[in-house]
């Protein structure tokens, strides 16, 4: 289920089910970093949905359909029963990703059985250039080295490579540079993160609305040169920014797709955002808009993944574009963007309050509410 035109709203293309859908595996993880939503620790946590209860929510994804299925933590190394859990989705035909933390868990004979079990893609974090900057984001010396050693494995054991990054202001100079560093493994996605003050992380940390319609318009050109596809999660308005560079309005994207299909606009086309096509599903089993909108729907638990997706208040309320408030909500691109719910939240307390790290002025002719 994806958007393909731009005049299809996001609450009715994704009210029946969502285009990606996370699983906090563990909040365990044995790594520091100053940013975690999670405020991970190095020991399991109590009321981790156990294995049986972590089978019933790959079947519900199963059944449901869900394009892409994501386990994440913490660090999934940390349970002991991954490797079950990974051979049951392959033996149901999920398309999963399995996103560890580089720690020496995530060694040669590990990634042998998670290959074995049938993981076809991982994702890394590669959070600097230069091993400095990485270190001291992650908290343990030594990972800008395990990174490369891992992503090296990973490659040479013919499992497709991700690369996810955190974008804030200990690395806004090194954009170019991780681009270059990363081209090297001929990776798929690079995903960039912009930082959300949730969990340890901080608003000192985050980069205010200039800054980010930089980093927005550095990530254009990259994307650009056809090195491997970029993607942003909490910046949705890289959207808005590949629009005005094609000068395509939000209303003409259809037609323009049409006319000449291009890569790089079709970045644009799928409005995914928290709560409306992506869902995040705790340790503990929580049901939440995303990882850094720590706001829970119902819990899978007590009630099964679909009817909280479609039927609680909290996700029908951030699929309604319509109720976007200040200028998100009488912005032209509000159906491909919708802005930030998670920072919103954070920043405001209110979720369909305008995501206040955008740079953008709506166009005064733009709808308003």
């Amino acid at each position: 289920m994806e958007a393909t035109l731009s005049d299809q709203r996001p609450q009715k293309l994704y009210a029946d089910r969502p285009y990606i859908a996370i699983w906090e595996t563990t909040r365990a993880c044995d790594l520091a970093c100053v940013h975690c939503r999670a405020e991970a620790a190095s020991r399991r946590f109590p009321g981790e949905l156990d294995t049986r209860q972590a089978l019933e929510l790959i079947h519900q994804i199963a059944d449901w359909g869900v394009p892409l299925f994501v386990m994440t933590g913490g660090d999934p190394l940390k349970r002991e029963d991954l490797m079950v859990l990974a051979r049951e989705c392959s033996k149901l035909g999920i398309n999963f990703a399995l996103a560890p933390s580089v720690t020496p868990l995530l060694n040669a004979d590990n990634l042998e059985k998670l290959r074995d079990a049938g993981v076809h893609r991982i994702s890394l974090s590669l959070d600097g250039a230069m091993a400095i900057t990485h270190d001291s984001f992650r908290g343990i010396p030594g990972t800008y080295n395990r990174f490369l050693e891992a992503a090296d494995l990973i490659r040479q054991m013919g499992i497709r490579l991700q690369v996810n990054t955190t974008i804030g202001r200990h690395n806004k100079f090194q954009i170019w540079e991780m681009a270059q560093l990363i081209r090297r493994f001929s990776i798929d996605l690079w995903s960039v993160f912009f930082l959300v003050p949730t969990g340890r992380g901080s608003k000192a940390q985050a980069l205010n609305a200039r800054e980010t319609e930089g980093v927005l318009n550095q990530l254009y050109e990259i994307l650009k040169q056809g090195w491997f596809d970029v993607k942003t999660t909490e910046a949705h308005h890289f959207r808005r920014v590949i629009l005005q560079k094609y000068g395509v309005a939000p209303d003409q994207l259809g037609e323009a797709l049409k006319a000449k299909p291009d890569p790089v606009l079709a970045r644009t086309a799928r409005g995914v955002g928290d709560g409306r096509g992506f869902v995040f599903i705790s340790h503990t089993g929580d049901v939440c808009p995303s990882g850094f909108l720590p706001l829970s729907a119902g819990n899978v638990k007590d009630s099964p993944l679909p009817n909280i997706y479609q039927k609680s208040w909290l996700f029908q309320k951030l699929r309604d574009t319509d109720s976007l408030k200040g200028k998100c909500g009488r912005c032209e691109y509000r159906y491909l963007c919708g802005g930030s719910r998670a920072r919103g939240y954070a920043l405001t307390g209110e979720i369909m309050a305008a995501d206040p790290y955008c740079a953008y002025q709506p166009s005064r002719r733009a709808k308003t509410h």
